[in-house]
């Protein structure tokens, strides 16, 4: 077994043990009974991890700006939510903080799912189904290229292609 983890605040042993990924770099925390009570690490409404790495590892910034984003002025006009509350909790107040909050937010997204746009989890039946519904919203704008462009051998192309993956669409599928 390996060697017993200690404290990186204090040096006692470490029963608690937190990873953070910040651009492809891995930060370890580990922290010992104490420390993380006095951190806020077991009352998950009061916990920032962020703000835990930045005190531990001083210097070290995470994604979205230098930690003084409520100096921005952007505060969301429905709940009064501001940047800090979003670093404090990691949750936003209300539906409308997405639009209030925009310029954080939209770059927190990219970060940890790669998309500004959910695109949700889809049952194993219905993956094909999907599949093809985006392939052909790809082919209708395609299409919609071509024609403005002037390029009918490429419209006629995409129109067949499309017919053929409708009629896909339109027969039932079958359950597995």
């Amino acid at each position: 077994m390996g060697e017993a983890l200690h404290c990186t605040i204090c040096g006692k042993p470490a029963t608690v043990h937190l990873t953070q990924i910040i651009k492809n770099q891995i930060k370890k925390v580990d922290l010992c009974e104490d420390c993380a009570q006095s951190n806020g690490v077991t009352d998950p409404e009061g916990f920032s991890l962020a703000e835990l790495l930045t005190k531990t590892f001083p210097g070290a910034e995470t994604e979205g700006g230098t930690g003084d984003e409520s100096a921005t002025g952007l505060v969301c006009e429905q709940c009064g939510y501001t940047p800090k509350d979003l670093k404090k909790s990691g949750r936003l107040g209300c539906a409308a903080c997405y639009e209030f909050l925009r310029p954080i937010v939209l770059p927190l997204l990219l970060n940890l799912h790669k998309s500004q746009q959910h695109r949700g989890k889809v049952p194993f039946r219905l993956v094909h189904r999907v599949e093809l519904k985006r392939e052909i919203d790809n082919l209708e704008q395609k299409l919609q290229k071509a024609i403005s462009g002037e390029d009918f051998e490429e419209a006629a192309r995409c129109r067949d292609r499309l017919g053929a993956l409708r009629a896909q669409l339109a027969t039932p599928a079958v359950s597995t």
